[in-house]
């Protein structure tokens, strides 16, 4: 970014009045512990919401990725565009768009309805999360405070994450399947009037046109990848294929464009910074590994464990519950270790606890799943918050919400794929319990592997990075 373009930046900011970093940290923490209800509440009530909709198994697949669709294929693309035309802007956008969502679930009586609004979700979280965290550095310098801002964001997803099924399956056992729904959509039209009353506007550079070719073959891109993944867990070959192909033509015209355009969506000099392509590589050992196995969990669960959604999304909360709890007692970790060393630490403890979940006999009970449990959920809060960290100390300070972006993509695009391989390797076309118990040992092996290599390849790649950019992160 040029001096006057820079300059301009500071003097917008200095002369819109600043929220107070407590009002903006809550904010921006509500919005993501309300996206991260609405992207796992599914998994409270798939049944019964199957049910509801008359959904055949392919749609209730759709049912539980279509959010995550939404969330991946926007993250990079709302960050993109929040640092270059105004991260308020974007953010209160963002909420709308989750309100009008969440309305359309709530409203649903088919599955076709209910998919669609749970993309419009995800779309609509993705301008909440890919902003949140620049919005609040708009309001503070003190690098304690941003790393508070970093550990209640873990916070809030690990709280988010841990609430979606519980509340989405305690409303289920009243027959009103609709009204967290409604809920979300009230609570996202408040965060959208708070944010609009509380931060000031941003934009790094309003003279740079916007990168409408690259956003739309990412866009394009990324669909096709999602689609494909999904298609091939219901073991839909033909158009998995067809997904693939047109995902690896258009991702790779993205690529292009990003090299040879004038303004380019990512800047490729990031890719030169090994803090941000370590921060990216842990965001996709964290997609890969442990979202993707506690994603499966629940089915694990219900189906080789006997228990109902509820109890399941109760267990789940012993890894979702503890990583929020882990998330707020590390916020101080900033003054005592670098960025690249809480990631580091966070993949490596996380990937012992899913080791610890395998070795299942079929006289386990769900007490012999707890220490893996606590012991991923705690180093996972590490994580989340090293990763919420990293998104934004690795990036220039006009480019946060692009941090955030990428960052987050990486994770759920890794999360997507991860979910889909643990899926495909679990699944068994015998019913007994012992293949079942089989394919979870061989998966939670393989996401613990997974994990504990995003660890050695961490610290490795961050190497790279110059001694002032690692001492700056």
């Amino acid at each position: 970014m040029n001096r006057l373009n820079s300059d301009a930046h500071v003097a917008l900011a200095a002369t819109t009045p600043r929220a107070s970093f407590g009002a903006a940290l809550v904010v921006t923490s509500l919005s993501t512990f309300v996206a991260m209800l609405a992207y796992s509440g599914p998994l409270g009530n798939a049944p019964a919401l199957g049910r509801a909709l008359g959904a055949s198994p392919g749609a209730q697949t759709w049912i539980l990725s279509s959010m995550s669709v939404g969330l991946a294929v926007s993250l990079l693309t709302a960050g993109s565009f929040a640092d270059r035309n105004g991260r308020r802007r974007v953010f209160v956008a963002g909420a709308g768009v989750f309100t009008a969502g969440s309305v359309i679930c709530a409203v649903a009586t088919v599955p076709v309805v209910f998919v669609a609004g749970r993309l419009i979700e995800g779309v609509g979280a993705a301008g909440m999360i890919a902003t949140g965290l620049g919005l609040v550095a708009t309001v503070t310098k003190a690098p304690a405070q941003r790393s508070r801002s970093a550990a209640w964001w873990g916070t809030a997803m690990g709280l988010g994450i841990a609430g979606g099924p519980l509340l989405t399956g305690i409303f289920d056992l009243a027959g009103a399947w609709s009204t967290p729904y409604w809920l979300l959509a009230a609570a996202g039209a408040g965060i959208a009037v708070a944010a609009r009353g509380l931060f000031p506007e941003t934009a790094a550079d309003r003279y740079r046109r916007p990168d409408l070719v690259g956003a739309v073959l990412l866009t394009a891109g990324l669909v096709a990848l999602l689609v494909a993944l999904v298609e091939a867990r219901q073991s839909h070959l033909t158009a998995a294929l067809v997904g693939t192909a047109l995902a690896v033509c258009t991702l790779a015209g993205f690529v292009v464009s990003q090299l040879r355009g004038r303004f380019p969506m990512v800047d490729p000099p990031l890719f030169r910074r090994g803090d941000f392509v370590a921060a990216n590589a842990a965001a996709v050992a964290t997609g890969a590994g442990v979202i993707a196995l506690m994603s499966f969990a629940c089915t694990f669960l219900a189906t080789a464990m006997g228990l109902t959604s509820l109890q399941a999304g109760a267990v789940l909360t012993l890894w979702s519950g503890s990583s929020a709890v882990s998330a707020v007692l590390v916020r101080g970790l900033a003054a005592r270790v670098t960025g690249t060393a809480q990631l580091a630490v966070g993949l490596a403890v996380t990937g012992i606890g899913l080791l610890l979940l395998t070795g299942l006999e079929e006289t386990a009970t769900v007490g012999r799943l707890v220490p893996g449990l606590l012991v991923a959920g705690l180093a996972t809060g590490v994580l989340n918050a090293g990763l919420a960290r990293q998104a934004v100390a690795t990036v220039p300070p006009e480019r946060t919400a692009l941090g955030t972006g990428i960052t987050n993509t990486a994770r759920y695009l890794a999360a997507s794929i991860g979910v889909t391989v643990v899926s495909v390797l679990a699944a068994s076309p015998k019913a007994d319990t012992a293949t079942q118990l089989a394919g979870w040992n061989h998966v939670a092996v393989l996401t613990g592997a997974l994990t504990l290599a995003g660890a050695v390849s961490v610290p490795t790649l961050a190497a790279r990075s110059s001694p002032r950019e690692r001492n700056a992160s």
